[in-house]
């Protein structure tokens, strides 16, 4: 057994590190942190290289003299406690003094600072934990701290370290989320010496957001203000209607703090069951405010998460304003569109048009099919006329019923009703399938698409007026490097300004009018991980899996020959068991359950 010993300074400081400094998003994220508490009205940020090779923060707020300079290098060095009751009461970001000496042990650091009423302030550079020198410079009142060369006193963590372009949009995420905490201050991100975004003072939230997010985006927010004993609530949040595919766009601020906590967030997605459909999340940022002896905000290294002292009364607090807020828009103002399944009329097949050859001169439509894609020299099935919407393929025959009575497919089922518009009965040899109707064409869908990109013809329609999109700075540097496969599977966007794009072209199976959400969509995957880059794939599969929820449009109204035909396609298809997302597209009750349960 080898003796016991206690850790050097130096391993110690390293150890921690590796609890709150995860990647270079960390080390800004605590270096801002502080140039709030030290009260800065301007904030400078500079990364370079996804913050491997340089991160600095500048700011203007009240600085440090010589002697806390040398302090705040010290483990558990901090200006903002002095005993444990001060937790239920903290005003400021940080608190623990962790931060500065567990970042300047694994990196080279520099920190430049002046006090007012000081001529010269204090130089302070410490490499991988070890001072180097203290020294007088010149510099404005305020503080500077560059972190250069991270990790390269641990190599086994700097391995460890993604692609600079995901680094860096980690940063520019957690920059704009303070950015967002803090409109009175003005704030500048510098990436390789490109300005991301300069976003000055700005009285209104909405103006920050428009700034960070973009003007798209905040126009289709509606501000919200709720006082209820301690609580109180105010910020932005989505029309009823306006929802996203994943929660990146859902931010949520506890005494002005970032954080993810479940207790707020399923709070409001519960608040817009009656506004969105499931798996949709709405845009919002929410600003909560309580007093600080009702939340703990010390339960994670990072202080990403908090705890509430009564979970029950915070969740049950933010439904009632955020759903009493929905239900008075709903009231005042027409309801937004929601992004449901929505129904569409069948055309007849006289109105559908097979694809046509490419055409500059057709003015009367907003989209031009480029090139046809011949599915069937591929065995996928065809999309008959009555669930086919219009320019998105040929015209092709349907499975019909024959003259000596009901069709029964090639599987024996005979169709006897449907229900609630979704749900198509079928009567087989052996007892009653329920069918799924929007999960089956998702299924047909996702494989026809999925042989589609896989063979590189993709059918595209250029756009006769472009959908502008704007996005915030992590979308657009994430557009950016999917450019060339988005390309490549029938879109075509291009930047037109920093943070606007236009899209030019979409593939044949979209309407125009999809192009802007599907591609939030899209970029909100991209952000999830689910477009892996090294397996070009599964990345296809994904982008299937996508697209056949936006290429499915639902008739209100069907028959015998629609829930047939259906049946043909599902069966012709290599998986027609479930949707692409995993659900069954069909279940059967057999005769024995049918009549266990009329037992008595």
């Amino acid at each position: 057994m080898p003796d016991i010993r206690i850790l050097s300074d130096r391993v110690a400081n390293q150890i921690a590190a590796g609890e709150v400094i995860e990647r270079p998003a960390a080390v800004v994220k605590e270096l801002v942190e502080n140039a709030l508490d030290a009260g800065a009205t301007r904030i400078e940020v500079e990364f370079r290289h996804g913050g491997r090779s340089l991160m600095r923060v500048e700011d203007n707020g009240h600085g440090m003299n010589r002697d806390n300079a040398l302090l705040s290098l010290e483990r558990h060095a901090t200006s903002k406690i002095n005993e444990a009751v001060d937790l239920d009461r903290l005003g400021s970001f940080g608190f623990r003094g962790e931060a500065v000496p567990s970042i300047a042990s694994v990196s080279k650091f520099t920190l430049q600072t002046r006090v007012e009423g000081e001529e010269l302030g204090t130089e302070v550079l410490v490499n991988g934990g070890k001072i180097v020198h203290v020294r007088e410079c010149g510099r404005p009142v305020g503080t500077r701290i560059e972190v250069a060369h991270l990790f390269n006193s641990v190599p086994a963590r700097r391995k460890f370290l993604k692609r600079d372009q995901t680094e860096a949009a980690h940063i520019v995420a957690g920059v704009r989320l303070y950015a967002l905490a803090s409109p009175a201050v003005a704030f500048t991100l510098i990436e390789d010496g490109r300005i991301i975004f300069s976003s000055p003072e700005c009285p209104a939230l909405t103006d920050r957001v428009a700034e960070i997010f973009g003007r798209q985006l905040a126009e289709q927010l509606v501000p919200i203000e709720s006082t209820e004993g301690v609580f109180q609530l105010e910020g932005l949040i989505g029309k009823p209607g306006v929802g996203r595919s994943t929660r990146h766009e859902m931010i949520v601020f506890v005494n002005g703090r970032p954080v993810d906590n479940r207790t707020l967030n399923y709070a409001l997605i519960e608040s817009y069951h009656e506004s969105l459909p499931k798996g949709r999340y709405p845009p919002a940022f929410i600003f909560f405010r309580l007093p600080p002896h009702e939340v703990d905000v010390n339960v994670h290294p990072a202080k990403r998460e908090v705890r509430f002292r009564s979970e029950p009364a915070v969740r049950s607090f933010v439904i009632r304003a955020v759903l009493g807020r929905l239900r008075e828009l709903r009231g005042e103002v027409p309801q937004a569109t929601p992004e449901r399944d929505t129904p569409l009329e069948p055309l007849p097949p006289s109105e559908l048009r097979p694809w046509a050859t490419p055409s500059s001169s057709s003015p009367s439509s907003a989209a031009v099919p480029s090139r046809p894609v011949e599915s069937e020299s591929r065995g996928m099935p065809k999309l008959g006329p009555l669930h086919q919407p219009p320019m998105r393929g040929p015209a092709v025959e349907s499975v019909r019923p024959s003259a000596d009575g009901p069709t029964r497919g090639d599987r024996g089922w005979r169709f006897i009703g449907q229900g609630h518009g979704v749900f198509g009965f079928f009567e087989t040899p052996s007892g009653i399938v329920c069918l799924h109707r929007r999960a089956a064409h998702e299924r047909v869908w996702f494989e026809r698409l999925q042989a589609e990109f896989k063979s590189g013809e993709v059918a595209g329609q250029r756009l006769l007026l472009p959908v502008p999109v704007e996005l915030d700075p992590v979308a657009t540097a994430l557009l950016l490097d999917k450019l060339a496969f988005l390309q490549s599977h029938g879109f075509e966007v291009t930047e037109f300004g920093r943070n606007f794009f236009r899209v030019e072209a979409v593939p044949a199976w979209m309407e125009p009018a999809d192009a802007e959400p599907f591609l939030r969509d899209l970029l909100g995957a991209l952000r999830d991980g689910r477009f892996p880059e090294d397996n070009p794939d599964l990345a296809r599969d994904e982008l299937a899996r996508l697209a056949a929820a936006k290429a499915v449009r639902l008739p209100e109204q069907s028959g015998e020959v629609h829930w047939q035909s259906l049946v043909a396609q599902l069966f012709a298809c290599r998986t027609p068991l479930t949707s692409p997302s995993g659900r069954p597209t069909f279940f059967e009750l057999p005769h024995g359950e049918l009549s266990r349960r009329f037992q008595k």
